[in-house]
């Protein structure tokens, strides 16, 4: 017999209740084997979002399993399966981009929902090896795939996860011979769009704030700007001794002191909302007039700019849908999926 063959009681028949409403006791796979009709096994499986079990089953079981307030003991679970469930977000505190964790938990989530699997946030702080976390969880064994960022050429991590056959998925790629899974945001394009639009604004002297220098999409975002200014053939200048990493008071101090020269730029490009409304603020505050005297184009990722006055020319990037795809991706690794043009993706700047 089939072990997805339903059988037993029909679907719509519930578990016995006692008087009131009370379930009579805590629901087990049986239970839910008793209200689909499915083999236990077929259940059990399915709970665990197993491949091969097809997926209209594994909704069927889930929806059951949800109607009547199944929770799986964890802990036998994981001492059964050596699965944890879990999908680690390691997370750093910076401000270059607003609303990123935000738009990223909402999006893995959305990739997540109605899987077996849950998203645990574990945070890594500036002043520790951006390693630490990820060995924390190796070790521990706390996650059965991991989330991470603001990847480097030469990245560490992915070196390490590499070794040990762990799932990851990162946001942003690196210079690394081993082929691994990321989504990534095309910074070149970015900073080549921007610079055509404000040459287009009749900008002639540009200037720019870049990231770290260890992060790959500085690199990107460095040859998107330079292939551009040498295009146009403009007078260009990379700000030196800050980056987008910096505070926003830094940023603004910076700029307001280099507006105040006498051969300031006329056109600025913000790689993130921080950077820009810090840019906002110093043309403001050397009473200069945005969009006449001087010219600025951001990255937009969330809905802030819409509301700026005047309207500041932007680059879109999606950063809830990096994360619902860095969730689609991660599931498939996890599933056993290796080949990387299922595992790679660049979106691209609108």
């Amino acid at each position: 017999m089939n072990d997805e063959q339903p059988r037993g009681l029909p679907p719509e028949h519930a578990p016995a209740r006692k008087a009131g409403g009370a379930a009579s006791a805590k629901p087990t796979l049986k239970t839910i084997a008793e209200i689909t009709g499915f083999a236990v096994t077929t259940v059990s499986r399915a709970l665990a979002d197993a491949p091969q079990i097809a997926l209209e089953t594994r909704r069927k079981v889930r929806a059951a399993a949800d109607a009547i307030g199944y929770l799986p003991d964890r802990a036998a679970q994981r001492l059964r399966t050596g699965r944890t469930n879990v999908i680690s977000l390691v997370l750093d505190p910076h401000e270059e981009i607003l609303g990123y964790a935000t738009s990223v938990i909402s999006g893995l989530s959305s990739a997540l929902r109605g899987t077996a699997y849950h998203l645990v946030i574990t945070p890594h702080f500036s002043d520790t090896p951006d390693a630490d976390p990820v060995r924390h969880i190796l070790r521990n064994r706390m996650a059965d795939g991991m989330v991470f960022s603001r990847t480097e050429p030469q990245d560490e991590r992915i070196k390490l996860l590499n070794e040990n056959g762990f799932p990851f998925v990162c946001h942003g790629r690196t210079e690394l011979a081993s082929p691994h899974p990321y989504v990534d945001y095309d910074n070149f394009g970015f900073a080549y769009q921007a610079v055509k639009k404000l040459i287009a604004a009749g900008c002639n002297r540009l200037w720019t704030l870049l990231p770290p220098e260890r992060f790959t999409f500085c690199h990107h975002m460095r040859h998107g700007f330079m292939t551009a200014v040498r295009e146009e053939g403009v007078a260009f200048e990379i700000a030196s001794g800050i980056t987008l990493d910096n505070s926003p008071h830094e940023i603004q101090s910076w700029l307001l002191q280099r507006l105040g020269q006498d051969d300031r730029p006329d056109g600025l490009l913000c790689g993130g909302e921080t950077s820009a409304m810090a840019a906002i603020a110093a043309v403001h505050d050397r009473g200069l007039t945005l969009g006449r005297d001087i010219h600025l184009v951001a990255k937009q990722t969330s809905g802030i700019f819409d509301q700026i006055r005047p309207a500041v020319p932007v680059v879109y990037e999606d950063l809830e849908a990096a994360g619902r795809l860095m969730g689609e991706i991660l599931l498939k690794r996890i599933s056993g999926v290796t080949d990387m043009t299922e595992l790679q993706v660049v979106q691209p700047a609108v």
